[in-house]
């Protein structure tokens, strides 16, 4: 159970989306009773039914960035930039025109301290230092940083969608997005969010299902692969959370009246456990969450969740192994790519309760 061969499962390439449905709605749903395993296969807009009268709802409402840069050395030579940490809000002043921030760098050498960067618009970057993979680069923009990286920066999708990085479809700047995103922060999407359309949320609401909202800005450590062989070595890395008073009220009020708490995604779900006492109660406020949800855990709060398919070996597997039961979602994964559902960020979805 605990060993990183567990958690492994065959995926032929060809499933794996590069790009999303036609349509948000338009995407498969497996669903799966995780006492007895079974296995039914839906289409997302089922969720409205099976979905109860009395359920909260939890959704992360993160907003990814345009965070990716394409541009070159001063000194010449190609250069990827990525922000990680833009927008936490951990009470560091930003300054508009010259923000300094974490970042990825992809270059034919590392970047030496001093290095300096050009990319569109006036915009250039120095690296500041160096340290266990991650670069502290300071921005200077002719203008707001905000408003310049918003129009020249790209969607930072991930790695496995193998497109042309310099590229993307202009689709992405929408469908790489929740329709209820609204806090920016995430170099990734919280992507059992993509499904949703104002259409469906309404109809959940007008069905009798609470939505509440927490803030997880999604960071670097989704893709951190996990190293060691006994995954309970495996460290994750903190990303900055936010749980207002009203869901965290919303919340209590449904536990205490034995209605369930669905999340959507696994950031709902880490955000949740991990402000939740002993007792289920959910607190208010913020801060970084470093949770790691494996076989073993004993969920607080969350009775359902909303999922997409998940990497092999992955953090996000062990999560959902730990809420169903390791054997069953395998089962269920291999139902899934016999069926030929389509995996991962732009992929299916997977309803589990």
């Amino acid at each position: 159970m605990y060993t990183l061969d567990a958690y492994h499962y065959e995926l032929p390439e060809t499933l794996i989306a590069q790009t999303p449905a036609p349509d948000r709605d338009g995407s498969r749903l497996l669903h799966l009773q995780r006492g007895s395993g079974t296995v039914s296969h839906r289409h997302f807009d089922d969720v409205v039914s099976l979905l109860r009268p009395g359920d909260v709802l939890v959704v992360n409402n993160t907003r990814v960035i345009p965070g990716r840069l394409h541009g070159r050395k001063e000194s010449g030579g190609k250069v990827e930039l990525l922000i990680l940490d833009y927008g936490e809000a951990d009470g560091r002043v930003i300054d508009d025109r010259q923000p300094v921030y974490h970042c990825l760098i992809k270059a034919s050498k590392q970047a030496a301290a001093g290095t300096r960067m050009l990319f569109d618009e006036g915009l250039t970057a120095e690296v500041l230092n160096f340290s266990d993979g991650i670069y502290t680069v300071r921005f200077s923009a002719p203008e707001s940083f905000d408003t310049l990286l918003d129009r020249i920066g790209r969607m930072p999708l991930p790695p496995y969608i193998k497109r042309d990085a310099t590229q993307p479809d202009a689709a992405d700047r929408t469908r790489y997005q929740t329709v209820y995103a609204r806090e920016q922060g995430a170099i990734a999407a919280p992507t059992a969010g993509l499904h949703f359309t104002d259409e469906i949320v309404g109809r959940i609401k007008a069905a009798g299902v609470t939505v509440a909202a927490v803030t997880l800005h999604v960071g670097y450590g989704t893709f951190v692969p996990v190293r060691v062989d006994d995954i309970r070595e495996h460290r994750m890395h903190e990303e900055w959370f936010r749980i207002p008073q009203d869901t965290a009220r919303t919340v209590k009020r449904a536990k205490d009246e034995g209605r369930r708490v669905v999340a959507v995604g696994t950031t709902s779900v880490r955000t949740l456990e991990y402000a939740a006492g002993p007792d289920g109660r959910v607190t208010p406020g913020s801060g970084r969450c470093d949770l790691f949800i494996y076989p073993g855990y004993r969920f607080k709060v969350v009775d359902a969740m909303l999922t997409n398919f998940h990497l092999p070996r992955s953090t996000l597997l062990m999560l959902v192994s730990a809420f169903a039961g390791r054997q069953t979602i395998l089962d269920a994964y291999r139902a899934a790519v016999d069926e030929q559902y389509r995996f991962f960020s732009y992929g299916d979805a997977m309803l589990i309760e």
